[in-house]
This record gives C-alpha cells, sequence and structure tokens, in this order.
C-alpha cells in the first residue's frame, strides 16, 4: 500500500510546488501592487476551454521564471470573479496574457505556448534597450534573433524616437544598442548615429529623410520571407502592408507546391527595393485560415494576397507558373487592375458570421445530429416567440383604442377624448 501511495504523494507535492510559483489575483491587487514590480497574468474563466489547456503550462512558467531568477512575477486571475481587475486590464477574450511593466500594460498576442510566452516574459520583462558591449555579444545576439534593430552612435535626438518607438514596439522584437567599433567590420554605416535592422543574412539603413522611425521599425520586424502561421499573419496585418503568400500542404509538398514556394522566396530577395514598403511574402502550410477568410475552400498550392486591415483578398486571374506571371499578378495589385475581394462591410460581415456558424455547427450535425438541430432551432424558437409576443401585444393595444378603452399610460389627446365620450 505505501509502494502505491508513494506516487501519487510525490505527484501532489510537485503539484503543490509548482502551483506555489502562481499567484491568485483578485480586486485587491490594484492596492497591494507595488510600482516597481513586473507581474506576468493571464486572466481565464472556468468555462474556458483553451484555459484549461494553458493551465499546465502557465504553471511551469511560473516555475522557470522563479528557478532563472527572472524579476517577472507570475499571477492568474478568475476574470468572471475578479471583474474589477479584469475590466482595468481590457479583458474582452480568453486567456487573455499580459505585462504590467512601469505601470504600463502590454498585451500579447502571440502563440498560447510556453516558449512564445517565456519569449515575450524574456523581451518585455528585461531592459527596454540591451547594449551589445563587444563583438561577441553582438555575434551571440545576431545567432539567436532572426531580426535585429539595432542603434549605433552616442546620445542623440534619433536615440530618444528609438527609446519611444522601443517602448511600444518592444511586445514585437527586441531592441539593441552599441558602438560603431563593436560592429563587424563589414557593416559600412555612412554616417552616425543610426538605427540599423539585420536580418536575412544582411542589414539595411533606416532613412530619416523618407521614413518614420517607429513605422519603419514596424514594417522591418519580419524577415522578407519566412513561413506564415495565422498569429503571425495577423501581427502583419497591424502594419499595413499586404501580404504575399503561396499555400501549399502541411505535409509531403508537391512539385508544385515547390515551384511556388521558390517563385515567392526569389521575388521577395530580387525585388526588396520594389515591393517590401508594400508586401510581405512568406508561405502557409494548410488553408484552414484562408478559407474562413475567403468564405471557401482555397486550392491548395495556389497564391494568395492578404489585405488584414479591412479583411480583404486578392485571388490571380490567370496562369501563374513564372517569376513573371507573379511580378504582373503584385504589379496589378498595387495599381488596382486586379480587384480587391472580400472587406468588412455590414453585409460581407454578415456574410461571414453566416459561414462561421455553419463552419462551427457542421461537425456538430455530422457527430450528434440532434444536437446540432436543438443548437440551431431553439434560438429561432426563442426569436420566433418574442415575434409573436410583440405582434399580440401590438394587436390588443390597438384593439384597446378601438373599445375606447384607456391605456395604461394615455396621452392628453386621448384624455380629451374619452371625456368627451363621458360627458354626452
Amino acid at each position: 500500500m505505501s509502494a502505491v501511495r508513494l506516487p501519487v504523494l510525490l505527484s501532489v507535492l510537485l503539484l503543490q510546488s509548482v502551483s506555489a510559483f502562481v499567484e491568485e489575483l483578485d480586486d485587491s491587487f490594484k492596492e497591494t501592487r507595488q510600482p516597481d514590480d513586473i507581474w506576468l497574468i493571464q486572466f481565464y474563466a472556468p468555462w474556458c476551454v483553451m484555459c484549461k489547456q494553458l493551465d499546465p503550462v502557465w504553471h511551469q512558467i511560473g516555475s522557470e521564471l522563479r528557478s532563472l531568477g527572472s524579476p517577472v512575477n507570475v499571477g492568474q486571475s478568475d476574470a468572471t470573479v475578479s471583474t474589477g481587475l479584469a475590466s482595468e486590464f481590457r479583458v474582452r477574450g480568453y486567456p487573455a496574457i499580459v505585462m504590467l511593466k512601469n505601470r504600463l500594460q502590454y498585451n500579447y498576442v502571440g502563440p498560447r505556448t510556453r516558449d512564445g510566452i517565456m519569449d515575450f516574459a524574456d523581451r518585455v520583462g528585461g531592459p527596454l534597450i540591451r547594449s551589445l558591449s563587444s563583438l561577441q555579444l553582438f555575434q551571440h545576439a545576431m545567432s539567436r534573433h532572426d531580426v535585429m534593430f539595432v542603434y549605433v552612435g552616442a546620445t542623440s535626438s534619433l536615440k530618444g524616437n528609438y527609446t519611444s518607438a522601443a517602448e511600444e514596439l518592444i511586445v514585437h522584437t527586441f531592441f539593441f544598442s552599441t558602438s560603431r567599433n563593436v560592429l563587424p567590420k563589414a557593416v559600412s554605416l555612412t554616417s552616425l548615429p543610426a538605427v540599423v535592422v539585420f536580418k536575412d543574412g544582411t542589414y539595411f539603413t533606416f532613412d530619416e529623410e523618407r521614413d518614420d522611425l517607429k513605422s519603419w521599425i514596424n514594417r522591418e520586424r519580419f524577415p522578407s520571407y519566412c513561413r506564415i502561421d495565422s498569429y503571425t499573419l495577423y501581427a502583419m496585418g497591424d502594419s499595413g502592408k499586404l501580404v504575399m503568400l503561396a499555400l501549399v500542404e502541411e505535409t509531403r509538398l508537391s512539385e508544385q507546391s515547390m515551384r511556388y514556394k521558390g517563385l515567392v522566396e526569389k521575388v521577395a530577395a530580387e525585388h526588396r527595393e520594389t515591393y517590401s514598403r508594400h508586401f510581405y511574402f512568406g508561405f502557409m502550410e494548410g488553408s484552414d485560415y484562408i478559407n474562413g477568410l475567403v468564405m471557401s475552400d482555397v486550392i491548395v498550392p495556389s497564391f494568395i494576397v492578404v489585405n488584414l486591415s479591412i479583411d480583404g483578398y486578392f485571388l490571380p486571374g490567370g496562369l501563374m507558373e513564372t517569376e513573371r506571371h507573379l511580378l504582373d499578378f503584385l504589379n496589378g495589385v498595387l495599381d488596382g487592375s486586379v480587384q480587391s475581394q472580400g472587406g468588412n462591410s455590414i453585409a460581407q460581415r454578415a456574410r461571414r458570421f453566416l459561414y462561421d456558424t455553419r463552419a462551427m455547427l457542421a461537425p456538430v450535425f455530422s457527430q450528434a445530429p440532434l444536437l446540432g438541430c436543438f443548437l440551431l432551432c431553439f434560438p429561432l424558437a426563442v426569436a420566433v416567440s418574442f415575434c409573436f409576443l410583440c405582434v399580440k401585444v401590438r394587436a390588443a393595444m390597438r384593439d384597446e383604442d378601438a373599445d375606447g378603452v384607456e391605456p395604461s399610460a394615455p396621452s392628453q389627446q386621448r384624455k380629451k377624448k374619452l371625456s368627451e365620450k363621458k360627458s354626452n
């Protein structure tokens, strides 16, 4: 018996030790928190399935941050109970993850995975701008980051703008600073101070005369060509740029898919000067997310340009087999000869609501037809009953007026008519 109880006891002790690193927060947190404290908080709801899936990951994150000596405190709050705290942080969905640092709130919009959240905690919880004091530190940072922004030079107005941009965009990318003698000799800068982005095996310098710094950083914070998932696509939409996608199979890519990926990568690399201000380039495995945007089944492999700022998209009208075909398609998107489809008009939103409802109910009908019928018919029955009651009430009011019966709240005119009838 003792041999059976021992593993159970160890499991309970391990669970308690991990839970000790995540603090349950309520509305009193607003009064008890310290100004210098850094908090990573998850807002959840007891009925939320994704919250339950995230729970063990969240406790693992709390344990790891504590073991690493991180200054970040990890907490969680039931938003259905601590409504005041959830309202202060403007929680709209679950699970919601926020970082509170220096009285500023940073919202996490990445994938709900251990690696994604740990990277967010390290990036936002650490120094706003990290100093690279040696070539070794610079090379180490380069090996860890696909995209890296670096301020080079002494204190200046440009550095002030760089700091302001970092305060807003730290949720998306890291920011560094260094001096000219730390950079590799292959990096040539015409003047200092400068802001440089290192990516795609090369570097690009910010041009103060052509661009706004924050807008430039927001546009350049992705690789020129990369694998794109739904979270990355959503983040790209915030920049205002269009996204050129090659849609390919999730596994066992066909020869045509490989060719499509190669075409997009080649255009992204060789025509950067022409298209980088307007497009991101990449490939997406599978078409489930795009099917929801287009509201139909998209053929794979295929090409599509997405404009998430208005939930719009562009589809090629003809054959797409060569680099010339792809360039003509991109030029048509820019000059308006390729028509934009979709959008966020009232009609499109209604269509999308119906499509999402059908997509949600389809698996329910296939697995449990009776439950599906109930979910579909019950709201309709309630709506019909409500309309029937409204019609009955209006008919009864008309009958009362016809019979000369005083309504519950008569107007002055009706009172006068009623008194005249009584006097007659």
